[in-house]
């Protein structure tokens, strides 16, 4: 199926919203007076993002002013509470609390819950317990997933979170849904997608999609979800594994009139240039035995030619990203870029000028949507992409790099 093909038919498997993503409340506004009194105060799943060797961030969905925190329980019976934000309050919010952890041990085992109060303090609910462990960049192995482009399929969704294994992360690449245009989408579509708690057993990571950045809702998405760094690229290393992740933008030009003048990504891309060339140089990245980056566009395609933008053309690469980030890539030693938007499960073998190969994941309907899972320990890294009937699309082993 093409690629733009996908949207009408998407509508009837897409999820429900379940709750608004309100602006800034005012004084007085969203607040417990003139709120509804039935059903609870949250409204998602506790869902574990961004994930460190130190801790973790926790976001969730609430369905009125509340403030709220988080209570935690670690090795040898240590434990904590998590309930202030940089600005000195106690996180709250009328549609989303998000809680920063930190003080973790690396590689270690914890349990959380967190607790909501409402405003007036009447009402108080407490989750339940949720299990992670922090990710561990001396471990000897490590194992992480990746979905890209569920475009707010339920189905797949549902599929997908059922085949997907216990993992240190997973990395869900871009194009989570179709396009922002109602406000009320943001919520379900990313904190309880299809009604699954898809950080269950997985802490949750972001890459952004072509589509995450489409409609005029979608400058809310970053005060739902959280990253490493407070931004849309980052990097880490997992195990023998060092991660780079990228935001590759639209994937037409910033000018183009679709946009009607609210994305910037041609300046983002210069300066993820300027912080990659500098980041390939940590340590514990420059020395690590395997090297990945993830983006959602691919950096390289099967047909490369030019597209016309003024008659429907898009990007089915980002050769502009590609320009910007090739010469510290190569430096860098990476040796496959993950990506998505396609619809297309393929892989690229390294070939000419390009060392490092490109693999792509499948698209947001069941016969063509794929999940990918990377291990890697001592004797090497392993990218199985398998589809929702069990079949493995794509499997290739890389050596450590020399």
């Amino acid at each position: 199926m093409k690629r733009r093909g996908f949207l009408g038919r998407v509508a009837g498997g897409a999820v429900a919203g379940s709750a608004g993503f309100a602006s800034a409340a005012e004084p007085g506004d969203g607040d417990d007076e003139g709120a509804a009194k039935e059903g609870g105060l949250t409204t998602t799943p506790v869902v574990i993002m961004a994930p460190r060797h130190d801790g973790v961030e926790v976001v969730w969905g609430v369905s009125r002013l509340c403030h709220g925190w988080v209570e935690w329980q670690g090795p040898e019976g240590g434990s904590g509470r998590a309930d202030t934000d940089p600005w000195g309050f106690v996180p709250q919010g009328n549609a989303v609390i998000k809680v920063k952890v930190r003080g973790w041990k690396a590689g270690a085992d914890y349990s959380l819950r967190t607790v909501t109060v409402s405003r007036d303090g009447s009402r108080r609910e407490e989750s339940a317990w949720k299990k992670i462990r922090t990710l561990d960049p001396g471990a000897a192995a490590t194992r992480f997933v990746v979905w890209n482009d569920t475009h707010e399929n339920g189905e797949t969704i549902r599929q997908l979170h059922a085949a997907t294994p216990a993992a240190d992360f997973l990395l869900w690449n871009g194009d989570t849904c179709n396009n922002w245009v109602k406000e009320e989408l943001l919520i379900p579509t990313l904190l309880n997608p299809a009604g699954q708690d898809i950080s269950a057993g997985r802490p949750l990571l972001f890459t952004w999609g072509n589509h995450d950045v489409r409609g005029k809702w979608a400058f809310r998405m970053p005060g739902i979800v959280a990253t490493p760094d407070d931004r849309p690229y980052y990097a880490f290393r997992s195990g023998p594994v060092a991660l780079i992740f990228l935001h590759t933008g639209e994937d037409k030009p910033d000018a183009h009139p679709s946009f009607e003048g609210r994305v910037a990504f041609e300046k983002m891309r210069r300066e993820q240039a300027e912080w990659l060339r500098a980041t390939i140089e940590r340590p514990e990245l420059r020395d690590a035995p395997y090297r990945v980056l993830c983006c959602h566009i691919p950096l390289r395609w099967i047909d490369e030619g030019p597209q016309d933008y003024a008659n429907g053309g898009f990007d089915r690469y980002s050769r502009s990203s590609r320009d910007l980030w090739h010469d510290s890539l190569v430096r860098w030693k990476t040796q496959v870029v993950i990506s998505g938007h396609t619809h297309q499960a393929r892989w690229l073998a390294p070939a000419d000028g390009f060392p490092y190969a490109q693999a792509t994941g499948g698209g947001p309907q069941l016969e063509s949507a794929t999940w990918t899972e990377i291990t890697a320990d001592a004797a090497g890294l392993k990218l199985k992409m398998t589809d929702l009937a069990g079949r493995v699309v794509v499997e290739q082993v890389f050596e450590p790099v020399a």
